[in-house]
């Protein structure tokens, strides 16, 4: 593949070093939208690159939420909404941020981030739809492309400077590093130049409530989320602004307009889904500084007048705080009453590891396969147990045929690299490391761990074809400049934190 030309390699270079964001695989090359404005800067391929450099970076940060619930719910809102206004020139990747600020972004190439204190703040499911259907907008319409054309007097330094800071902010950056960055960049008011104009949020809006409403949610979502923010602003007008209105500014009259356009859909019934409670219980449970705080929050009101998901949150914070029999009574009661929820099954396989009853949790973990096959979550957590347990060939086959029919994340990737060092399967771990180093966007690190692999003395022929033809074709991407700097900085083992952690 040819390199980036100069400008944009400037622009990315720029954006990974101001945005903290995590990385993601090869996209296909696609055409770009002929005739549009905006790939005068750069195409929907090139924007692509541009997103995983970002992404690489937020993850490097340890800031995006590795819980496998909590991300297969995001994606599977998300990819509801985006079916509906996705013209097929983007791939979608949906991810949580841990910060408690109520806030949601859209990076170039389809990746959106949602903070967690966002989730929280949420009352129903269709506001979250709503505030993912606005980010699924903006990128559907190339509203970042668009605005460094609609700016393009700016010279590209201070256009990338200034795009750099805004997503760094909206991804939750220190105040004084967004605030040097914009000093930097000089030039008039960061909305008026960078940040989404006022046509843009307008038009996110528009794009987002048909979505909404055609993915089958109240297209009142969004209008309600906002109401929300503007209402929490107005009733303290001395407290900060909810950072959802510093990033999306909202008037009156923007959410009048947003009732407005959703009064000309059906009217839609949608009741919140157990997958949203389960979601938003764990960012709950998860923010609390101790374990002792969870279990206070949920015990402050008693067990029998809450509802399943309150006594779900009670169960999961009990696991932290290694109450496991606590955890195991309200696990098995959950799934008496309901047993499609992957969750509770999750979380009693857990807890019968955690209590060393060896037997029953690989029983319970068996019995949820069959009932939900390839659930990535439930794979998910199953390979941790097992490797847990000593099971490594185990995990690594079961992970092994979830993960060829199904697009890892870089984490799963990491898994199943520590699943075949553990199972004595070597090369395959280095080859697996190869593939998340390359997700992260760590290209010399990737054929690094191929190179190992070759020098390995068991290496099967038929391996040593395949990592061959893989280095070759990594090497297309690479630079002269990363090749040298590949040859000087290369991982001496698998011990090197990548199948470790």
């Amino acid at each position: 593949m040819n390199a980036l030309p100069l400008k944009h390699v400037l622009l990315a270079t720029l954006l990974g070093s101001l945005v903290f964001v995590a990385g993601a695989g090869a996209d296909d090359i696609k055409l770009p939208d002929m005739g549009s404005p905006a790939d005068t800067i750069f195409n929907t391929s090139e924007e692509a690159q541009i997103g995983r450099m970002i992404m690489r970076d937020i993850r490097a940060s340890g800031m995006v939420v590795e819980d496998p619930l909590v991300t297969e719910y995001l994606n599977d809102i998300g990819s509801r909404i985006a079916a509906q206004t996705n013209d097929g020139d983007h791939r979608f990747t949906f991810f949580a941020v841990d910060d408690p600020r109520i806030n949601a972004f859209a990076l170039p190439g389809g990746y959106i981030g949602v903070h967690t204190g966002l989730l929280e703040a949420s009352r129903n499911e269709d506001e979250v739809a709503g505030v993912l259907a606005h980010e699924v907008a903006h990128v559907t319409q190339r509203h970042i492309a668009r605005s460094i054309h609609a700016n393009s007097r700016q010279s590209l330094l201070t256009t990338a400077i200034m795009l750099g800071a805004i997503i760094m902010a909206a991804a939750g950056g220190s105040g004084d590093a967004v605030q040097g960055a914009m000093a930097v960049a000089q030039g008039t008011a960061m909305q008026q130049q960078i940040n989404f104009t006022r046509t843009n949020e307008y038009e996110a809006d528009r794009v987002g409530i048909a979505a909404l409403a055609d993915a089958g949610f109240d297209p009142y979502g969004m209008a309600s989320f906002f109401d929300v923010m503007s209402r929490q602003q107005t009733s303290d007008p001395n407290s900060r602004a909810p950072e959802f209105l510093r990033t999306h500014p909202v008037t009156t009259a923007r959410i009048a307009e947003a009732r407005n356009r959703a009064r000309t859909y059906p009217q839609i019934r949608s009741d919140d889904s157990t997958s949203y409670g389960i979601a938003r219980t764990r960012v709950i449970v998860a923010k609390f500084d101790t374990p002792a705080e969870g279990v206070a929050y949920y015990e402050a009101r008693d067990y029998e007048n809450q509802n399943d998901i309150e006594r779900y949150g009670r169960a999961v914070a009990y696991q932290r705080a290694e109450d496991y029999h606590g955890a195991r009574d309200i696990f098995e009661e959950l799934m008496e009453k309901d047993k499609t929820v992957i969750a509770y099954h999750i979380g009693l396989g857990e807890t019968l590891v955690a209590l060393d009853h060896y037997s029953a949790a690989i029983d319970a973990f068996e019995r949820a396969l069959e009932l939900f096959p390839r659930n990535v979550p439930l794979v998910i957590e199953y390979g941790e147990a097992l490797l847990q347990l000593g099971l490594a060939e185990k995990a690594h086959d079961l992970l092994l045929d979830l993960l060829n029919n199904v697009p890892p994340t870089p984490e799963q990737v990491r898994l199943i690299a520590r699943a075949a060092a553990q199972a004595g399967e070597s090369a395959e771990a280095y080859y697996y490391l190869a593939e998340y180093r390359l997700m992260i966007g760590d290209l010399g690190g990737g054929i690094s761990y191929l190179q190992q692999a070759l020098r390995l003395p068991e290496l099967q022929e038929i391996q040593r074809a395949r990592f061959e033809a893989r280095i070759d074709f990594i090497r297309e991407f690479m630079s002269e400049e990363q090749l040298k700097r590949m040859q000087s900085t290369r991982p001496t083992g698998i011990a090197r934190n990548d199948a470790t952690q």
